[in-house]
């Protein structure tokens, strides 16, 4: 049996995507969802925001031009080093931590707004649920977070071991050769517990059949 502390290991092979500029090159542009959210709420000088699981730092990198007071944290070193480099060539300021998502550095209500893109769902049930409460944790009353979820209409959902409830891992197959963890509307709303969500949208995400959750949710 997988325990839950050996699930949560996407970071390791990211790590190395982000260490080659061919590895990055996917990876450099800012999702429409989140830029069309951010330039919404964002308040220059007077939000403190946070990226969970920055990867290279495109989205950071861009809240911190809206003027949030950006951090960015991630479990890849190589990531963080690129995103450092990258923001102080275009003058931009980003607070930057290695870390993981289940255990964030930050005190409690700290943030106005959380982004999280394509992260969170890399683990079993207990990874998923405790970062979900790190999430809480360090967000204001009333803050917001906005970022995504593997739907069950995924097209690969149920394909591969089944490691724990929703999660699966397909060895050999690039991402998904690491635990993604599945959710339904239902499932979505129960994990979480303690956000007002003000939106939840299955959608395709880049391609056929890639169905993801794209939320916002507010503190409660």
């Amino acid at each position: 049996m997988i325990q839950s502390s050996d699930t949560a290991t996407a970071h390791l092979t990211w790590d190395e995507r982000w260490k080659s500029e061919d590895g990055r090159a996917e990876w450099l542009d800012p999702e429409p969802f989140v830029m069309d959210f951010a330039g919404a709420v964002s308040e220059p000088g007077r939000k403190r925001a946070l990226d969970l699981g920055c990867g290279v730092g495109r989205h950071a990198l861009f809240l911190a031009s809206l003027g949030f007071e950006t951090h960015a944290i991630d479990g890849s070193a190589a990531g963080i080093a690129h995103l450092t480099e990258q923001a102080s060539r275009r003058e931009l300021a980003v607070r930057t931590s290695v870390g993981i998502m289940t255990s964030l550095p930050y005190p409690a209500g700290y943030f106005d707004y959380i982004l999280s893109f394509n992260v969170i769902y890399h683990g079993d049930p207990g990874v998923v649920g405790a970062t979900v409460r790190e999430i809480r944790r360090v967000l204001k009353p009333g803050g917001t977070y906005q970022g995504t979820m593997l739907s069950k209409r995924h097209s690969k959902f149920g394909r591969g071991r089944r490691i724990a409830e929703n999660t699966f891992v397909i060895d050999g197959d690039g991402d998904k050769d690491h635990p993604h963890f599945y959710c339904n509307a239902g499932e979505l709303v129960t994990l979480f517990e303690g956000f007002e969500i003000a939106s939840m949208v299955d959608q395709e995400h880049r391609k056929a059949d890639d169905w993801h959750w794209y939320v916002i949710a507010e503190r409660a």
